[in-house]
């Protein structure tokens, strides 16, 4: 029988971790997942236990092996992960001196204050943004290792004697595959650290001192696809390559096989992020948006325009768990379309929906970013219902996308053809109609859903040889349904006027 290859693709989410084996046309063999907990020791403050991380991945790993057809040969490993999310862990011992603290964490935002208004010389947000394309704020990873070094009781002198190691999930999952052999990250994870310059692709000698972070701590910095050593034998019971990593939303770009300049994709999945591809040249935002690393094949960086929402699938759980309007997610769309009122129908004599949510839990991002706002529902009359209140959560989702949307085509000067969209929200044929009338843009879901795990995937194929190129990785996309914009414009105004009328309240 012959042997087959199959990419092990690590996506290690916020949520939860997952794997799943892929063949070499992209197509899902075998897949396992498991949640952890969410710890919120302080308001504002969001931390995972490592360990978590760690056993929900070898867990996952360990199942799917054990599950594949003989006559398949796993042929390396991919991993995808939460970005941003910080851990510092014993470089002799590999165990992490505190929680890994997550990038939705907001317990940083006065420190971040106070450097803005430092009158530092030539400016710190400006500074910080000139080098790294992101914006001074407690979402990156640079105030959180400060944080750590200065509230973990030693932590700064152990770091200063280089006994301590810093890294992003994909770090920390790299440094325990291989058992301590390697520590090291890809350029797409460390563009999202605030201490990387994106022009010149080092660690930035200006922003370490300014957030004093010993630069012993850093991982070295490696190629999207590129040699990231080998599983120790005693974890996976085999000599596996680790050869693809990319941060979860630069992972869906590859996946989504945006490789030309333009080519944008929106993934649904805690929050919701849109990436736009804009080749080798790194474009400026106006608009409050993130320039980025978009991926980094043989030394040559591929830059991209990124719009985060931070609460989208966490929309969803708060409806699931704190209010229970519902108790699944298979609930939502038969709820919302189980009347005859149709889109159009569901605007008031006012010209505005009757329920508005703006979902602003942990602050809101782009194109706002203020860490301050918190969620409003708004709008509600004596007849509003459950279905109502669930379909103002649904669509609060996509009016957000359209402010990332109109806020990229303004930087850019790009109009968006199309844009693909991915995640678990996007199972919801309502909510990516309702997304294409509001975007005014074609909405294309493909036929992996999962391209996070998929665009790992084919970064390790890239590197093991599997595929030739980016361009044979473009003949493998295909969408398996197409949304087309049908809602009268009129109306399509008056519901944009009500959602931006609801933003100001929350701002307000």
């Amino acid at each position: 029988m012959k042997s087959q290859p199959v990419i092990l693709s690590i996506d290690q989410g916020t949520t939860s971790t997952r794997t799943m084996a892929f063949d070499s046309s992209g197509k899902i063999l075998d897949s396992s997942q498991q949640s952890f907990g969410q710890h919120f020791p302080n308001d504002g403050w969001v931390e995972h236990n490592p360990d978590d991380i760690w056993n929900t991945t070898l867990e996952t790993c360990t199942e799917v092996i054990k599950r594949l057809d003989r006559s398949h040969v796993i042929a390396g490993i991919g991993i995808t992960n939460q970005r941003e999310t910080t851990i510092l862990w014993d470089r002799q011992t590999g165990k992490p001196i505190y929680n890994a603290i997550v990038w939705q964490d907001r317990r940083t935002s006065e420190y971040c204050r106070q450097l803005k208004s430092s009158g530092h010389k030539d400016g710190v947000a400006e500074q910080v943004t000139e080098k790294t394309g992101l914006l001074l704020d407690p979402y990156f990873s640079a105030t959180k290792i400060k944080w750590i070094l200065e509230n973990v009781p030693k932590a700064r002198d152990r770091a200063q004697r280089g006994e301590l190691c810093f890294g992003t999930v994909d770090s920390f999952l790299i440094w325990k595959l291989t058992h301590g052999k390697v520590h090291a990250t890809d350029a797409t994870n460390a563009s999202r650290t605030m201490l990387f310059n994106i022009h010149d692709g080092k660690w930035d000698a200006d922003l370490l001192e300014l957030f004093e972070i010993p630069e012993s701590l850093l991982p070295e910095v490696k190629d999207s696809a590129d040699d990231y050593g080998h599983t120790d034998k005693s974890i996976l019971g085999a000599d596996i390559p680790i050869a693809g990593v990319a941060g979860d939303q630069q992972a869906a770009l590859v996946g989504q096989a945006c490789f030309r300049p333009g080519m944008t994709k929106s993934t649904y999945g805690t929050g919701c992020f849109m990436v736009m591809n804009t080749g080798h040249i790194p474009v400026r935002s106006t608009k409050n948006l993130l320039t980025t690393i978009g991926y980094r094949i043989n030394g040559k960086i591929t830059y991209a325009l990124e719009g985060s929402i931070f609460n989208a699938g966490t929309t969803i759980q708060w409806l699931r768990d704190e209010l229970r309007l519902i108790d699944s997610v298979d609930e939502i769309e038969p709820l919302i379309t189980q009347t005859p009122e149709t889109i159009e129908a569901s605007v008031g004599e006012s010209g505005n929906r009757k329920a508005y949510l703006v979902p602003a839990f942990t602050g809101l991002g782009a194109p706002h970013w203020n860490a301050d706002a918190r969620g409003i529902l708004t709008g509600l009359t004596r007849d509003t219902n459950r279905a109502d209140i669930v379909r103002a959560a649904i669509e609060a989702v996509c009016y957000q996308t359209f402010d990332l949307m109109d806020s990229m085509a303004e930087d850019s000067s790009v109009q968006l053809k199309e844009i693909r969209v991915d995640g678990g929200m996007t199972c919801n044929s309502w909510m990516l109609q309702f997304l294409a009338d509001i975007l005014k843009t074609p909405v294309c879901r493909p036929q992996v859903i999962e391209t996070t795990a998929l665009g790992a995937s084919y970064l390790a194929g890239l590197q093991l040889g599997i595929y030739s190129s980016l361009e044979s990785l473009e003949n493998l996309w295909c969408y398996r349904a197409s949304y087309r914009p049908a809602l009268n414009a009129e109306k399509r105004a008056r519901l944009l006027e009500g959602w931006k009328h609801a933003v100001k309240q929350c701002l307000a």
